[in-house]
């Protein structure tokens, strides 16, 4: 085999392959000798079986298998002597289309090469980290919104009619047709107004009902309703009230605490303020990476691979046309135009991915397995019921376990960075590392 550069210009690449038909017919050799001692003929013995006569029976079929592990061979041995390192997918096509066997094969190939990404000394880079402690205000505030979600009920004065947030206690009895149906009847069944517990349209015609009210609701399952003998059917239900209560928000003492696994008031106190720093410092840590990957963009330039750049900034396009157009789901929308602030974007994205790839290969980063799997736990919990069906996606999907993956292997990198550089802890307020989220947004 030999290869012939044609072309050398920036990082595109260019090279002429021929594969000999000596060499194709050695692979074929090769591959018919790998598998002789398995190949049983009439007339022979396991593993006896003449090679003219394999090469006869099997030749033509494995010769095709051949060619692409001879090209791709050559490919990698390319890429091995030169070290360059193909931007994307390298084009390879074959030039003598009118090929016969007994032929040398002619191959193009061609490719974007990753540029030479310049070093950065970490310890002269120099970060502020903002540091909001939890106040007893802001303490008091998250205490408050526990309280509320453990709110308990109350009766209602007699004769009182059921507001929204009210819990309403009742017997049901649904029908469909006039017949009852397997769950759907219930007695002393407590029911919060506006919960959304029940089927559209049923806790709405409950408000203003007192205790002691008895009255038929009609709904109309929905058309998804999870048991098919009752979607989009209507339904009738004999309600009767047994009490109407007020929301009651918790006291904010021991026995609250107690709900919420601490062992009294001063404990949950301290567990409030732990994870509303967590919260903070995640906050905080957003705003300094910004700010370090803004230094890193000004400090340092090399050329970018065009087709990385084209198509990052399509993706950013398609990315916003569909923020913009939440309803339209498919992608029937024709080609989108970049802008020149789409590809200004871009630009910025492909530098930083290709810095922080290399320094992460320079530092030996990895994600590993644990990490992996706890990122997907993570994402399948968004969907109940289905994980399993989601881990299976994610281990069929090469392009889902790289979307998964590529933003843990580049906060490990950040992290990498942040701890060989200059950082000057700064306590500032809540108010104040707010603003700086929000200008995060606005950029």
């Amino acid at each position: 085999m030999s290869v012939t550069e044609t072309l050398n210009e920036g990082l595109k690449r260019a090279y002429k392959m021929i594969v000999t038909a000596q060499e194709l017919d050695d692979k074929v050799n090769e591959k018919l000798t790998e598998a002789a001692p398995e190949i049983e003929m009439k007339g022979f013995r396991k593993g006896k079986v003449p090679m003219a006569l394999l090469k006869k029976q099997f030749g033509q079929r494995l010769l095709g298998e051949a060619m692409q592990e001879a090209i791709d061979a050559k490919m990698s041995g390319h890429f091995n002597e030169t070290g360059d390192r193909p931007a994307m997918q390298p084009e390879v096509k074959m030039t003598n289309e009118d090929w016969s066997e007994g032929d040398d094969v002619h191959v193009d190939m061609s490719y974007e090469k990753l540029p030479d990404v310049p070093e950065v000394d970490f310890a002269k880079l120099e970060l502020e980290r903002m540091v909001v402690k939890a106040g007893d205000d802001e303490v008091g505030e998250a205490l408050k919104s526990l309280a509320e979600n453990a709110q308990d009920f109350e009766d209602r004065k007699k004769g009182s009619k059921a507001k929204d947030g009210d819990q309403v206690v009742l017997d049901f009895v649904g029908r469909v047709g006039g017949e009852e149906f397997e769950g759907g009847a219930a007695e002393d069944f407590p029911l919060t107004l506006g919960s959304g517990q029940f089927i559209p349209g049923f806790e709405e015609q409950l408000v203003g009902v007192k205790a002691g009210d008895a009255l038929d609701v009609t709904v109309t399952f929905p058309e998804e309703y999870g048991a098919e003998h009752l979607a989009g059917k209507e339904a009738v239900f004999t309600c009767t009230i047994k009490a109407v209560k007020a929301p009651k928000p918790a006291e904010i003492d021991d026995e609250l605490a107690k709900k919420f696994g601490a062992e009294d008031l001063a404990q949950l106190k301290a567990q409030v303020a732990e994870r509303l720093e967590a919260e903070y410092s995640g906050a905080a840590r957003a705003v300094m990476k910004r700010k370090l990957l803004d230094m890193l963009d000004e400090a340092v330039s090399f050329e970018l691979p065009p087709s990385l750049v084209e198509a990052e900034a399509k993706q950013i396009a398609h990315q916003l046309y569909h923020d913009a157009h939440p309803d339209d789901h498919g992608h029937d929308h024709g080609e989108i135009e970049t802008t020149e602030e789409h590809e200004k974007l871009a630009v910025r994205r492909v530098k930083l991915g290709l810095l922080l790839a290399e320094i992460g290969r320079q530092a030996e980063i990895e994600v590993s397995d644990a990490e992996m799997t706890q990122a997907v736990m993570n994402q399948a919990r968004q969907y109940p019921g289905q994980e399993r069906q989601f881990f299976e996606f994610v281990q069929q999907n090469e392009q889902m376990r790289q979307q998964i993956q590529a933003p843990i292997f580049e906060d490990k990198v950040i992290d990498h960075i942040v701890g060989e550089a200059k950082v000057t802890d700064k306590e500032v307020t809540k108010a104040d590392l707010e603003a700086a989220v929000e200008a995060l947004d606005e950029e």
